[in-house]
């Protein structure tokens, strides 16, 4: 059943291939499950939404795990999916504060609708393929040249995550020369273990190395307590420091719900003060969404003739997601580029995503190790950094001697992670890439739906981005 099902044979695939698949992407991902309930009930920030944290916890595992079995089962692709970095910030610092200052007493409750019903608006635009025509629009160069972005990025914030990467009022970013700090090692143990591995073609290399930085880390939390205190001296209490915490227990039963289900409030999301939130809300979800799924197939091969197969299936199961996610309680659910792990893995099928969607459900009964592991970034940043080394390969493909296409390329390359946004450095790419093509006498070689996506994303910079700051 299953190899009639996922055509395991006819992608050259195995299931343990596609659990370990499923297992590193879930890994590299399980971040969302802390990060998501502590953005949205304001922990995060010192301040109180109204939203209960155990349920938010609940909802994201719910979503991310119904979402993702409809992208394995009826998509068939090795894409997971969860709410979605970004858009939860935009849900907190926006959304709420934007129905408070409407009057609305129930400020959480509002935006959850808002986010109910711009998942119905992608649903719909999903289901009379007006995001597959986009998705098709999109040229080769292009393609690739997004793939290559969600690399950079996805690299850059596993740096960022194991704390090589640090901010510098001077220069934005610079290099953290503390390499002797547990977090150093433990990220370059783990990138180094699944580089070699990767090498040499070992499958699951890194899976490996999730396990190789976990067991180092156990390792340092116990020892370095017993560093003699008269040592000194600034990389002694780097060592010290570290931000890695045992599991506290091994199970835990799921926090309840209730304190969030089905309490969106749709009717005032529909007021006149909320809609142009739907509507950002909506931009988002579709570039995102479209960015990570160019970015992911590219890298895995799926492509063909410069079209995805059974890309509606793929684009409704985030619809899908963010409706749910919201009825649930929980933001804007998408795919995630952390998907990539696991295609370098030798994902190659949706039973890829069934065993992440699968883990999310065991996730509510094993947070405490889950949060061992997934709570301590360069325990999987290390797996961001090599999967977005592997996705640069895509920048051989653009075509660089066609600065019609590579010129625009190259600024969804840059802008992707310079901007910290895949939906802003797709619309730096595109309106350029209208721009050029019209202007260097070549205009009729693209699409009139390109010229009306430029139109629309400048309309967005100029009257939504401009306004958010």
């Amino acid at each position: 059943m299953i190899e009639r099902l996922f055509k395991l044979s006819e992608n050259k695939t195995t299931v343990r291939t596609e659990i370990l698949a499923g297992a590193t992407t879930f890994l590299t991902m399980a971040y969302i499950i802390f990060v998501q309930p502590a953005v949205l009930s304001g922990k995060m920030f010192g301040t109180d939404t109204g939203m209960d944290f155990g349920a938010v916890t609940t909802a994201t595992c719910l979503s991310a795990a119904l979402a993702t079995a409809v992208m394995g089962i009826y998509a068939r692709y090795p894409i997971a999916q969860a709410p979605g970095m970004g858009e939860n910030f935009f849900f907190v610092f926006s959304a709420l504060p934007a129905a408070t200052a409407a009057g609305f007493a129930n400020g959480w409750q509002v935006a959850l609708g808002v986010v109910f019903i711009s998942g119905l608006l992608f649903l719909v635009l999903s289901l009379i393929g007006l995001r597959e025509l986009i998705f098709n629009s999109v040229s080769p160069s292009m393609k690739n040249g997004i793939a290559a972005g969600i690399g950079l990025f996805i690299a850059f914030i596993g740096l960022q995550q194991a704390g090589i990467i640090i901010k510098d009022p001077a220069s934005a970013v610079k290099l953290n020369t503390h390499f002797a700090s547990p977090d150093s090692i433990v990220f370059f143990l783990g990138l180094l273990t699944t580089a070699v591995l990767h090498v040499r073609r070992v499958h699951g290399s890194i899976l490996w190395g999730i396990i190789a930085a976990t067991v180092l880390a156990c390792v340092l939390k116990v020892t370095l307590p017993q560093i003699p205190s008269a040592i000194s001296g600034d990389i002694t209490q780097s060592m010290l420091n570290t931000r890695f915490e045992f599991a506290k227990a091994l199970m835990a039963l799921p926090p309840s719900l209730g304190p969030t289900f089905m309490k969106m409030d749709v009717a005032r999301a529909l007021s006149a003060k909320m809609s142009p939130f739907v509507f950002v809300f909506l931009f988002m979800l579709t570039f995102d969404a479209i960015g990570t799924l160019i970015g992911v197939c590219e890298q895995a091969g799926f492509m063909r003739d410069n079209k995805l197969p059974r890309a509606k299936q793929a684009m409704v199961s985030d619809a899908i997601g963010t409706v749910a996610g919201a009825g649930l309680g929980t933001s804007t659910v998408t795919s995630f580029i952390e998907s990539a792990a696991g295609v370098e893995a030798g994902g190659r099928t949706g039973l890829t995503s069934l065993t992440v969607a699968v883990l999310f459900l065991f996730a509510l009964f094993f947070s405490p190790l889950i949060a061992m592991i997934g709570g301590y970034p360069p325990i999987t940043a290390p797996a961001l950094t090599i999967v977005g080394a592997m996705m640069m390969q895509n920048v051989t493909k653009i075509e660089w001697k066609d600065h019609t296409e590579s010129i625009p390329a190259f600024l969804i390359i840059i802008g992707i992670p310079l901007s910290y946004s895949i939906a802003d450095g797709l619309a730096l790419g595109f309106i350029s890439y209208a721009i050029i093509k019209a202007f260097s006498g070549r205009g009729r070689e693209i699409s009139w739906l390109t010229y009306t996506l430029a139109i629309v994303l400048v309309l967005y910079f100029v009257l939504v981005r401009s306004r958010m700051g």
